[in-house]
């Protein structure tokens, strides 16, 4: 990865995500009102961890301190060595484009673009190989291999939340950040893409789902629970190890 954001870099080898006493506050009227408060985390590459919560508990405005899509009123965010909170304009939009696979809750798709299209605009503009062979292969792989030429608007929900998941899966980036992925999906559909991002964490990404569903986090290494903003349990999930992803139900 060619990306070096500045020369502050912490000790190696570093953590794929490392949090240091991060906070988001917002002023409303005369009111101070915090998003998040106070957070420290880490984690690991090759991690498959789980950001679990209700609505409003901070958890998508966590992801989006770790993809560099908001910055921290307070605190340090440091991604892979690299401390965004000290990066420039242009060296964010190399970071995110180099270092980060996003899975919008609002999937994101460009509407004038075909489903394969979507994929492959995503690979090349991470600089991975492959092009629209690996975009073909990756909608293959979430069940969209005969969608590829589909147009959004011409795709259900669930299809297009997989188009989602295959642009951020292809593009081969080490922090692989989904928020709610499975929402869209039917419970079986749900199930093989929580197996295809638990193995991309056995391939050495850093997996991070953000979820209000406690009966996924059953299959991640780590579960980092919100609630007001604040961390509230950080540990493994349920049990002390993580199922296998055919053992879910909800």
């Amino acid at each position: 990865m060619s990306f070096i954001v500045n020369e502050n870099r912490v000790a190696e080898p570093p953590a794929a995500v490392l949090l240091t006493d991060v906070s988001r506050r917002y002023q409303v009227g005369d009111s101070e009102v915090f998003a998040l408060r106070d957070v420290s985390v880490e984690i690991a590459a090759g991690e498959f961890a789980v950001i679990l919560g209700a609505s409003g508990s901070g958890k998508t405005t966590l992801l989006n301190m770790i993809g560099a899509l908001d910055a921290p009123t307070d605190g340090r965010v440091v991604i892979r060595g690299h401390d965004v909170t000290a990066a420039t304009a242009k060296e964010l939009f190399a970071f995110r484009r180099e270092t980060v696979g996003f899975v919008f809750q609002t999937f994101n798709l460009f509407p004038g673009l075909t489903a394969v299209e979507n994929v492959e605009f995503a690979v090349a503009i991470a600089g991975a190989p492959g092009g629209r062979a690996l975009a073909e292969s990756t909608l293959e792989r979430v069940g969209l291999g005969d969608r590829g030429a589909h147009f959004p608007h011409e795709l259900s929900g669930g299809e297009q939340q997989r188009v989602a998941i295959a642009r951020a899966v292809a593009t081969g980036n080490p922090v692989l950040l989904a928020d709610e992925p499975t929402g869209e999906l039917d419970f079986r559909t749900g199930i093989e893409i929580l197996q295809l991002l638990r193995e991309q964490a056995d391939g050495e990404r850093c997996v991070i789902v953000v979820t209000h569903n406690r009966e996924i986090s059953r299959v991640a290494d780590r579960v980092i629970e919100l609630s007001s903003g604040e961390v509230v349990a950080d540990g493994p999930p349920v049990g002390g190890t993580p199922i296998d992803v055919e053992s879910l139900h909800w």
